[in-house]
């Protein structure tokens, strides 16, 4: 049974679920599944490099012929990379962590949907001046990178609904089934943006050894750090801490950030180790929803199974 939003009125889509466009892991078999699923599929292109994307949307396009998206970085971007990854025709891009304005113009004439994704009060206000016509609303219970002072989805969710108007919001961060979509639609959003999960599938383009890991750990297990972006020497803004499982070079280097920058022994030594195979290494991104995740199921069939779990959540509240 399909739900029906504004959000999936708006894309056509039987489901108000959307595949958050993860760096590293939403490529073109993750995308098209959750396409063929009912929900929004959104390749991770990060900073829209052409050739990932040119083999990952030849991917997604053999495996649906469903609306689709791209996410971008937007601190990350330029106007000429917009408009090539424009090129490619996607129903929507999003657009995440950074000011929107020099590019909303271009996808808006591109005749695309345009998604923005906030995670505080003063972005989501950027985006409704912005013109966008879905706003994505991140509490800091997402996994990945997020504002530094980020409230809990509970929590921003409403707020952001309420400053949007009639703008369609989805709810992101800590979601991963059916009880959290509910909760996202009851909070008055028009679906949710889901990341985490969809990494425990089979179509995520993530080693295996980091699918186990996530299975093992619990949402206590994550932490919001920028140790482990300066660790592998990322050029992330400060302004955007990442949520990701804890690891040994996060215990010794947390709250010692500035030593870690100008010791050059240790840094070698974890990009090194970073680059030596143990997928594990590196960051693991993780949101807080993990301990709702038991294990590994096919993408399409994950998207079915949220929504329908989520509107058993809603028939099953009672009012007395």
């Amino acid at each position: 049974m399909a739900m029906v939003t504004a959000f999936t009125e708006l894309m056509n889509l039987r489901h108000p679920i959307a595949l958050a466009p993860m760096g590293g892991s939403a490529g073109g078999a993750l995308a098209s599944a959750v396409c063929e699923g009912g929900g929004l599929g959104l390749l991770g292109s990060a900073r829209g490099d052409q050739e990932w994307l040119e083999r990952e949307v030849g991917i997604l396009r053999a495996g649906t012929a469903r609306p689709w998206g791209i996410g971008l970085w937007t601190w990350a971007v330029d106007k000429a990379v917009v408009r090539r990854v424009l090129e490619f025709r996607p129903a929507a891009v999003l657009l995440s962590f950074g000011d929107p304005m020099p590019f909303a113009e271009l996808v808006r004439a591109a005749g695309v949907t345009l998604m923005l994704q906030v995670g505080d009060s003063e972005e989501a206000r950027r985006a409704v001046d912005a013109g966008a016509d879905v706003i994505v609303a991140q509490g800091n219970d997402a996994g990945g990178h997020g504002v530094q002072r980020g409230i809990g989805t509970l929590s921003f969710v409403p707020a952001v609904v309420d400053l949007a108007g009639g703008t369609p919001v989805l709810a992101a961060g800590g979601i991963a089934d059916g009880r959290g979509l509910a909760a996202a639609l009851a909070l008055g959003a028009a679906g949710a943006l889901v990341g985490t999960r969809f990494q425990v599938t089979p179509e995520a383009l993530v080693p295996v050894e980091i699918g186990k890991a996530l299975l093992e750990a619990g949402g206590a297990d994550t932490e919001r750090n920028r140790v482990l972006d300066i660790g592998r020497g990322s050029d992330w803004p400060a302004r955007y801490p990442a949520r990701t499982l804890r690891n040994s070079f996060l215990e010794t280097w947390r709250g010692r950030e500035d030593e870690l920058r100008s010791d050059a022994a240790a840094l070698a030594a974890y990009r090194a180790e970073s680059a030596s195979g143990a997928a594990t290494a590196g960051p693991i991104w993780a949101g807080q929803g993990l301990d709702l995740i038991s294990g590994v199921e096919p993408a399409e069939t994950l998207v079915g199974a949220i929504s329908a779990e989520a509107e058993r959540a809603l028939r099953n509240i009672r009012m007395t």
